[in-house]
């Protein structure tokens, strides 16, 4: 099929299945352009004394197409909230000092770079720059006498050199010098094509001056960090050892002296040891990890080590979740930290003695497209826990969590209720072995149960991820054009134990495709589905599946594969993390197993697909890198498949939706696509 302009693809007028064109003027229906009137709240932070909450904004702008991140205070006996830190820029990573008199935080003053750590003085309001650093700093931490910020910063290097260019003329116009690579990770899906140079760790004087590094070397040394008690050490967690570059995943938990730089590794078994945070009294240590088995998903486990690596105990043995973002509680008896259940997060205080008592639920994050699970937390001295939460309606506002009850402190996208939006709905699913699966349906704003809709399938990515029940932009502009939307939790998602999700190790895709159909078919089974006019969409490991899907079954209309691995030898090969899948999700390289990737491939089943099927992909995007979605589309053209490639210009695979104009532009390419091809079905 010759290929349509994008541009005329994107200009299409939609005709709704089901919903009459709106009135001229304003409507009710949720549309593109109310991606920029989006607002949510991310990292709470609790002061010590738990007044004040501190939190970051994120707001959609219409002028720069961006987010916009400010940081905003809300008293918490009255609700009322403040701004902190606006302007130009972005504004992010509020910390507060141990004694809750200052507030460190990350700034820069336009969207060119520059950021730098500045801390304001509460009482005061006065605030100032500590730093002026050529590069971003990040994981801040106070040390415990308030004196000092720890913070890790990427330090160039030398780039790698092969021979030697002749002398350039004064004032000669030379092409760029050769580019050597000599790195196994060498680009990366959050900054392209890598710099020389690694990541240290530094602190510097709270009230200014100048810093002082305490990593050095070709290794690097990331965050988050802790200070020890006695404020003369940072803990960190990184790859250190001599494989580093392909052990990715094999982290320690290390110390370094501020003293004399030496770095002490605390852990040392196979397996990543992230996340360190020092007790109270200073005697232990807490961090998450697992003893790896090379399986495609493992459970992060709470552990508490002696100040001195020894005495090593797993706290959350008993728990089938992957625990994460300790903090301890100020007695010291106790961590809280969340984790992912049936596609909800959690808050859970574990006692030292093992016990677990759930203190705040439906955490939610800040991402607008999609409905994954997410959420942050942060824990005042008295034990009250300021984290975020939505609703299948709304993104995330701040809440606060106090002696067994929640309240809301604040009330964002209030745009939205001038919107009448899709409905949520849970649907349990069992599938073709029995077992129960999660799904939900997004139905259209005027749904009548006694009509017939057209569904729209979007698979998750991951694959080892999760939905759940909070808002998603595209679910809620595919619901306005009239569709019902299911989205599932199929095999191999997280947040319901080990095994479940490694029903799909070294197996996938498998039968998370079985599960996705018993989904369909259990959406048709409520009555108001057409199963005629059934269409696919996901991306990442949705994507894959995807295109699994149409070559597998001719059921479904249309479909949009977006951001997909089409054939694994090749990604394993120039995917950003290549020292990761072959391992974890194959047990061998492409070169010993070639018919084992080919068959999990869906480029395999190329020749069965009739489906008129879109190819959506990110020009920038180095983890299921363009290249995959290039040979799909081209392998359908080949064929005479109906097939169109949609890329989206300066997109990472991360942020395909980060820009609120591409976000609302590639919904509405997909809907254009599917409305082109909809049979009319009864009512």
């Amino acid at each position: 099929m010759p290929i349509r302009p994008i541009v005329a693809a994107l200009a299409l007028a939609l005709t709704a299945p089901i919903l009459a064109a709106p009135a001229e003027g304003p409507t009710r229906l949720f549309t593109g352009a109310d991606l920029f009137n989006l607002e949510a709240a991310a990292d709470p932070q609790i002061s010590p004394d738990g007044r004040t909450v501190v939190y970051v904004r994120r707001a959609n702008d219409i002028m720069s197409d961006r987010t916009r991140s400010t940081i905003w205070a809300i008293d918490v006996a009255s609700g009322t909230q403040t701004p902190l830190v606006t302007g130009p820029g972005g504004h992010g990573q509020p910390r507060w000092s141990p004694d809750g008199s200052k507030l460190a935080y990350v700034a820069s003053s336009d969207d060119k770079g520059g950021a730098q750590l500045y801390v304001r003085w509460m009482r005061s309001g006065a605030t100032a720059r500590i730093t002026g650093l050529p590069a971003a700093p990040h994981a801040i931490a106070w040390s415990p006498d308030g004196r000092r910020l720890a913070y890790a910063m990427f330090v160039p290097d030398q780039p790698a050199r092969l021979g030697k260019a002749p002398e350039k003329p004064e004032g000669a116009n030379w092409a760029e010098p050769l580019q050597v690579i000599d790195s196994v990770i060498y680009r990366t899906d959050e900054g392209g094509y890598e710099k020389p140079g690694y990541e240290q760790i530094f602190w510097v004087p709270a009230d200014g001056g100048a810093p002082t590094q305490l990593t050095f070397g070709t290794r690097n040394a990331g965050g988050p960090l802790s200070w020890s008690r006695d404020d003369r050490a940072v803990l960190f967690s990184a790859v250190r050892g001599n494989d580093w570059q392909r052990e990715v995943v094999d982290s320690e938990v290390y110390e370094v002296s501020i003293d004399d730089m030496q770095v002490r590794a605390l852990t040392h078994r196979k397996g990543p040891d992230a996340q360190p945070v020092v007790s109270p009294d200073g005697r232990s240590i807490a961090w998450v990890g697992f003893d790896d088995r090379y399986l495609g998903y493992q459970n992060l486990r709470l552990s508490v080590m002696n100040r001195d690596g020894s005495g090593a105990r797993v706290l959350t043995a008993g728990l089938d979740r992957s625990v994460g973002d300790p903090v301890w509680a100020a007695d010291g008896r106790a961590l809280f930290v969340d984790h992912d259940d049936h596609g909800s997060r959690r808050v859970v205080r574990v006692g030292l003695d093992g016990s677990i008592r759930t203190v705040a639920e439906h955490l939610t994050g800040s991402d607008f497209d999609r409905p994954y699970t997410g959420g942050s937390f942060s824990v005042a001295g008295d034990g009250t826990i300021a984290y975020t939460s939505g609703t299948p309606l709304r993104p995330a506002d701040v809440w606060i969590a106090r002696g067994g009850s929640a309240r809301q402190l604040t009330h964002l996208n209030q745009a939205l209720a001038g919107k009448t939006l899709g409905q949520v709905q849970h649907l349990q699913v069992t599938a073709f072995d029995q077992l129960p699966i999660d799904a939900w349906l997004v139905t259209p704003p005027d749904f009548d149960p006694h009509r017939k809709y057209p569904l729209i399938l979007e698979i998750h990515g991951g694959p080892f991820a999760a939905y759940g029940p909070s808002f998603a932009s595209d679910d809620q502009l595919y619901a306005a054009a009239g569709y019902v939307v299911l989205y599932v939790n199929p095999r191999g998602s997280t947040s319901y134990g080990e095994e479940f999700a490694n029903r799909i190790d070294k197996a996938y895709p498998g039968h998370d495709y079985d599960d996705l159909m018993s989904a369909v078919d259990a959406a048709i089974g409520k009555g108001f589905i057409d199963p005629q006019r059934l269409f696919v969409t996901g991306g990442s490991g949705g994507g894959v599946l995807t295109a699994w899907i149409v070559g597998k079954t001719d059921r479904f209309a249309a479909a949009a594969v977006q951001k997909p691995v089409i054939d694994w030898s090749s990604f394993v090969l120039t995917s950003d993390i290549t020292p990761y899948f072959s391992r974890y999700w194959f047990g061998k390289f492409p070169w010993e197993d070639p018919a084992g990737y080919w068959a999990r491939s869906p480029l395999s089943l190329v020749g069965n697909v009739k489906t008129p099927t879109l190819v959506v992909v990110g020009s920038e995007d180095f983890r299921t890198p363009d290249s995959e979605a290039e040979q799909y589309y081209s392998a359908l053209q080949l064929r005479g498949v109906a097939t169109a490639l949609v890329k989206v210009p300066g997109a990472n695979h991360e942020g395909l939706a980060a820009r609120p104009s591409q976000s609302a532009a590639k919904a509405s390419a997909i809907l254009a696509w599917f409305a082109q091809r909809k049979v009319e079905g009864g009512q």
